[in-house]
């Protein structure tokens, strides 16, 4: 006996629905540093280990975690996957936090990742005024209103310089250091890295901004209040026993719970 049209499309539609509801059951991680030292493909082995702990903490049965330096291709896998969490560098949360609904749950303390403070460092200048109206090297350029609300303090803006744009944080570096900037625009991470780079000896800090909160944990809407509650509760331990290590690999020093009013002074500065 055939079986209705009607009655297979049926089974067929419950059948989509099924496998629809099991691929929306995967808790994802985004995981976003703009700044710091260190390439994508070197740390996604680290975050999906991470991640596998952070699922086994919360019961999740099915969790993914991507990373990104670049914020055009987290968005897109924002946008299009949806993902519960995220651990974004601050000039992106603070960019990115009203579009997307970021709510903060947590913050991170990430080794080499950067941005909880900046330089303006030169060989040939003494203050941040003998940087003025010269050229000024930086990798940080393109979120100019981050740089000029929040990292300046005031101090100073982005078109008081010539800016010298670089893709990396390292050249950013060697142009000062190779006389092809008189000045450079770096945060922690990289004013670290100054003493590894060759002809970089008299490179000297000439300027340097308040120290910024962490990299904040945030909540997506994909999550549901039950499930937020619960992955913020066990933030704090993420990185103890076993995940100790693996916090070590990914570089995460620390994780603790937070909540918007923490970043509250940097997103009045961000309006």
């Amino acid at each position: 006996m055939r079986r209705p049209v009607l009655g297979l499309a049926l089974v067929a539609g419950i059948g989509a629905l099924a496998a629809t509801a099991a691929a929306d059951s995967t808790v994802r991680l985004v995981i976003l540093a703009e700044t710091g030292i260190g390439s994508s493909s070197q740390a996604q082995p680290y975050v999906d280990k991470l991640v596998a702990i952070a699922a086994e903490k919360n019961g999740w049965s099915s969790a993914e975690g991507k990373y990104f330096r670049s914020r055009s291709e987290a968005v897109g896998y924002i946008t299009g996957q949806s993902p519960h969490y995220g651990i974004v560098s601050l000039g992106a949360f603070l960019g990115l936090r009203q579009a997307h609904g970021f709510e903060v749950i947590g913050a991170a303390d990430v080794a080499r990742a950067g941005g909880r403070r900046y330089h303006i460092v030169s060989k040939n200048q003494s203050d941040l005024g003998g940087c003025k109206g010269k050229s000024l090297a930086t990798n940080h350029g393109g979120d100019e209103r981050f740089v000029d609300k929040v990292v300046s303090g005031g101090d100073f803006a982005l078109s008081d310089f010539t800016v010298v744009a670089t893709t990396r944080p390292v050249q950013t570096i060697k142009k000062v250091a190779s006389g092809d900037a008189e000045c450079a625009l770096i945060d922690d991470a990289q004013y670290d890295e100054i003493a590894h780079v060759d002809g970089a000896a008299g490179v000297k800090s000439v300027w340097q901004s308040k120290q910024l909160p962490p990299m904040p944990v945030v909540a997506l809407p994909s999550a549901s209040a039950a499930e937020k509650a619960k992955f913020k509760s066990t933030l704090d331990s993420l990185c103890d026993g076993d995940g100790k290590q693996v916090c070590n690999e990914v570089g995460i020093q620390g994780l603790r719970s937070a909540s918007d009013a923490d970043y509250a002074a940097v997103i009045a500065a961000y309006q």
